[in-house]
């Protein structure tokens, strides 16, 4: 019997419980509303967050074989790590955890590739948090004897969330900045790499959870008005672009990043291969 655990159950966790085959499936979120949507999925829901956990929590994970880490640090810490670490760590049944960061870690690469030996250089608060949550639950993993995985993903798109919605929507905008590329990665092929690494996954090792084609994102954004059959918002430089604080520092960072140990070590055959498959398949493209 296998039980998937996972703190912060939201969009890539869904996912990986639908294609899992687990036998049993329980999850946290922050407030009732998510909680009844997970419900619906067949998920058990628990309540955490900063008003406080359910109490159920403690002898879920000691039946958990499967534990996936969704949640990001919050003022600096990891807040699964701190509330449950120990119970983690004593946890009787649990055979792998997968711990989902990003590929924010490694900063800016002037456009460059980069892979999973590439040193480390975040340029924001939230990357380096991040990252020291990486550190923290490979060590746990070290003392505990846990298999511990890490996948850095890219800016994740599936159904519902993706250009073509936000074209629908009226929200998509064509920001072009000259060199700047970005990563990108479909909900299936997350759900794909986080079930490997269960399975295969090296433990304290990383995995970069990206497509084979990291692109402009104007171009993005013009390739799913074209298949979407949608006029396409005009070109925006950067300089005028009005971004938030967190935009301009996601902005700030132009990496090509490779996915080659997702592929050879964890036998990961992409879905979608490319921003061009992903769209294509989306429900909301015709």
């Amino acid at each position: 019997m296998s039980v998937l655990f996972g703190f912060g159950f939201g969009y890539s966790a869904v996912e990986t419980a639908r294609r899992g085959g687990f036998s049993d499936v329980v999850g946290t979120v922050r407030g009732a509303e998510k909680a009844a949507a997970l419900e619906a999925e067949g998920v058990s829901a628990r309540l955490f967050g900063p008003a406080g956990a359910d109490p159920r929590i403690t002898a879920d994970l000691a039946r958990a074989t499967h534990l996936l880490l969704s949640i990001p640090p919050r003022e600096g810490a990891d807040p699964a790590l701190d509330a449950y670490g120990e119970a983690i760590a004593a946890a009787p049944r649990l055979e792998s955890i997968v711990y989902l960061s990003t590929i924010g870690v490694y900063g800016d690469a002037r456009g460059g590739w980069v892979d999973e030996e590439t040193p480390t250089a975040p340029k924001h608060g939230r990357a380096e948090d991040r990252l020291a949550a990486e550190e923290a639950w490979c060590a746990l993993g070290a003392r505990a004897g846990k298999r511990v995985c890490v996948l850095r993903l890219g800016g994740i798109y599936g159904p519902g969330r993706n250009p073509v919605t936000q074209l629908r929507a009226g929200t998509a905008r064509r920001i072009v900045k000259p060199g700047q590329v970005f990563n990108r990665i479909h909900v299936a092929d997350i759900a794909q790499a986080v079930l490997a690494a269960f399975v295969r996954g090296r433990s304290g090792r990383v995995y970069n959870v990206v497509d084979d084609l990291p692109t402009p994102p104007q171009d993005v954004v013009l390739h799913a008005a074209e298949i979407a059959g949608i006029e396409p918002p005009p070109e925006v430089p950067f300089e005028e672009a009005e971004l938030s604080p967190m935009g301009r520092s996601f902005w700030s960072t132009s990496k090509r990043v490779s996915n080659r140990r997702l592929r050879e070590e964890l036998g990961v055959e992409l879905l979608y291969p490319t921003y061009r498959e992903g769209i294509a398949a989306l429900p909301e493209s015709p």
